[in-house]
């Protein structure tokens, strides 16, 4: 085995997570910064929760709102269409 070609490994390295949870464990790095941990995990806490990092959930709700406005637009203008002035014989035959 070669000597001098292996990292530094740090007994007590930190690792410190988005919720403010800190632990420490071995590695190669001195300090750890990660999204989740064993506290803040959805599938250890039970809760529903979204991790985005890239903005994902956002993009899908603006793609919705725009599908809905399409809809919508869609909708008046077959609303206009069936809104043209009736003939005088169908007036007549809604009377009777």
């Amino acid at each position: 085995m070669k000597q001098q070609i292996h990292p530094v490994y740090f007994e007590d390295a930190q690792v410190i997570c988005a919720c403010g949870n800190k632990f420490t464990t071995g590695s190669t790095q001195e300090v750890i910064r990660v999204e989740l941990c064993y506290n803040c995990h959805p599938f250890y806490t039970g809760e529903q929760r979204f991790v985005d990092s890239a903005s994902r959930i956002q993009k899908f709700q603006k793609k919705q709102e725009v599908a809905k406005l399409h809809v919508t637009k869609k909708k008046e203008i077959e609303e206009k269409k069936t809104a043209t002035p009736k003939t005088l014989r169908e007036m007549l035959s809604e009377i009777q």
